[in-house]
């Protein structure tokens, strides 16, 4: 009885380093979460001169998601980029949402 709450405890940070619904997994890299999003960002902005959101969703750009140019938070097509769920440097997904993103996991794949 007296390991019940550790047992709670590892069960809740497991499901919170669970791969995010509806993600697909592109692939990992040893750069910071900031480096890769300001990399796919960039990508994005000169490939389709458009505006490309970026959204903090963890404090000092820690983990971030970069928005597809012409979708929109929150629930737009999306890089998914956080820290890596099983050891260093970062994990980055992505969540498709209207069609987008034919080409999107082929400039994730080259910021990684």
């Amino acid at each position: 009885m007296k390991y019940l709450p550790l047992v709670a405890m590892a069960v809740a940070i497991s499901a919170c380093a669970a791969q995010p619904a509806g993600v697909q997994s592109v692939g990992t890299s040893q750069q910071p979460p900031r480096a890769v999003g300001q990399c796919i960002a960039k990508k994005w902005a000169d490939k389709s001169q458009q505006q490309v959101v970026a959204q903090d969703t963890l404090a000092n750009d820690q983990a971030l998601d970069v928005y597809v140019p012409g979708q929109q938070p929150p629930n737009g097509a999306a890089a998914i980029v956080r820290p890596n769920y099983r050891g260093t440097g970062t994990w980055v997904g992505f969540r498709a949402a209207g069609g987008a993103g034919s080409d999107a996991t082929s400039d994730i794949s080259a910021c990684l």
